[in-house]
């Protein structure tokens, strides 16, 4: 072979790939760059000339590979069909929201009236229509109140009723509210100080009682959503507290607006309030099944207080925040309330269907019995019967990587697909994935 000739035909072979500029007209990357971005075109288009560069592809299929490769979307996050059977997977995002919320988050991503009333043209409250709608599902509240987060409204409330003044807290309701962040720290972080009292499996009305003085500046009842405790164990109730001369601030934590009687133990915000709290504070997007949020309720002077804090600026929600949360709060049942009342034998059906469909496609799948739990920090230990597609364990990796991705869980070298938390408008999508990810 001469190695002279063999160079040549290299770089005849080289100078074939097609020009950027040339590229970047083709009309299928046009278009994406209209879509996606030029940048974001360009980088592929790139690549795809140094697969061909390298020689892994023909200088004719630089144009192909590009376009094959670009994302959905501009952004990194990529659609999961979220088959794990916790419904409120924190790490997928929490709560999915319903098609009514979705399509008021698009209506809400243009130019809209969050702060301007149409009919004087002059500044109006912002959210004063979601506002409204919370106040219409709890009539329990004077006033509502939106943050960020969960978290975060609790912090306002901290900063607003007890900046350098003490927060009575039960020792058992310290909690960590996951990823490394706990309740004392986030509290102290205000400038209040903590006063704990009773133990960590027992406090009683009494151990309040003589906790609270001129430097109080409210009690607080955390749920424990996160974990239960059983055995020898005591709480107070808002209730017990209610009459100690104190604001009495319950944080919720999993967004219950009304007692849910699939979750008797699960608090909810309009039996916080008639027991006497002052404040509840919640989260919007765990069994409310909204956006990321934060909810304040509770009296009207006291949420006034704490809207008019300079760190409720800092804290707020963007109007497409609003649009979804208001969807939700008006809407028809959102995807978790629908998950989690599900009948279990329809999960079964739709499990040996979709079961059966893939064992005609050649796939080892069956149809077994499972436990879903709500996850999201909302009512631990609670077990929703449900029904999953078991698959080999290989699947497992190849799913989370397809397109769309599918998480499952892996049990017993198994790869199971529960379908509690699948709408079901999605097992024909599940199918696909499955059989896509066929060795």
């Amino acid at each position: 072979m001469d190695r002279g000739t063999g160079s040549a035909a290299g770089e005849d072979e080289r100078r074939r790939i097609a020009r950027t500029d040339v590229l970047l007209a083709e009309p299928r990357l046009a278009s994406a760059a209209g879509r996606l971005g030029r940048g974001v075109v360009k980088a592929a288009v790139a690549a795809a000339q140094r697969r061909a560069r390298a020689g892994e592809i023909a200088p004719e299929a630089v144009a192909d590979a590009a376009v094959a490769s670009l994302p959905p979307s501009a952004s990194g996050l990529r659609p999961v069909i979220n088959a794990t059977g916790v419904l409120l997977h924190t790490n997928l995002g929490r709560a999915p929201l319903s098609a009514a919320a979705r399509e008021a988050v698009a209506l809400a991503s243009g130019a809209t009236d969050v702060e301007l009333d149409l009919e004087t043209g002059r500044r109006a409250r912002r959210g004063r229509s979601v506002l409204a709608a919370l106040r219409e599902r709890v009539p329990e509240a004077e006033a509502a109140h939106v943050v960020n987060n969960g978290a975060a409204a609790l912090v306002l409330a901290a900063a607003v009723l007890a900046p350098g003044r003490e927060i009575v807290i039960s020792r058992g309701e310290m909690v960590e509210i996951g990823d490394g962040f706990r309740i004392p720290e986030l509290l102290a972080a205000t400038g209040a100080r903590l006063r704990e009292v009773g133990t960590t499996n027992r406090t009683s009305p009494d151990d309040y009682a003589a906790a609270v003085g001129e430097e109080t500046g409210f009690i607080l009842k955390v749920h424990p959503s996160n974990f239960r405790m059983t055995g020898f164990t005591r709480g107070a109730s808002v209730a017990e507290l209610a009459g100690l001369g104190v604001p009495v601030v319950a944080d919720i934590g999993s967004g219950l607006l009304a007692p849910e009687p699939l979750l008797p133990d699960e608090p909810d915000a309009a039996s916080m309030l008639k027991a006497g709290a002052g404040l509840v504070t919640a989260s919007g997007d765990k069994l409310l099944g909204g956006p990321q949020c934060g909810l304040v309720l509770g009296k009207d002077e006291t949420v006034r207080r704490l809207a008019r804090h300079p760190l409720a600026r800092a804290l707020r929600v963007d109007k497409l925040t609003l649009a979804a949360l208001e969807a939700t709060l008006r809407g028809p049942l959102t995807p978790t309330a629908e998950a989690l009342r599900a009948d279990a034998a329809a999960v079964r059906e739709r499990a040996e269907r979709l079961a059966a469909r893939l064992r005609d496609a050649g796939v080892d799948a069956a149809a077994v019995e499972s436990e879903s739990a709500v996850g999201g920090g909302g009512a631990p230990g609670v077990v929703l019967p449900s029904a999953a597609v078991s698959v080999p364990e290989p699947y497992a990796a190849r799913l989370r990587r397809g397109a769309p991705a599918v998480m499952g869980r892996v049990e017993d070298g198994r790869c199971l697909l529960d379908l509690r938390s699948v709408p079901p408008d999605q097992d024909g999508v599940l199918a696909e994935a499955v059989r896509a990810a066929a060795p």
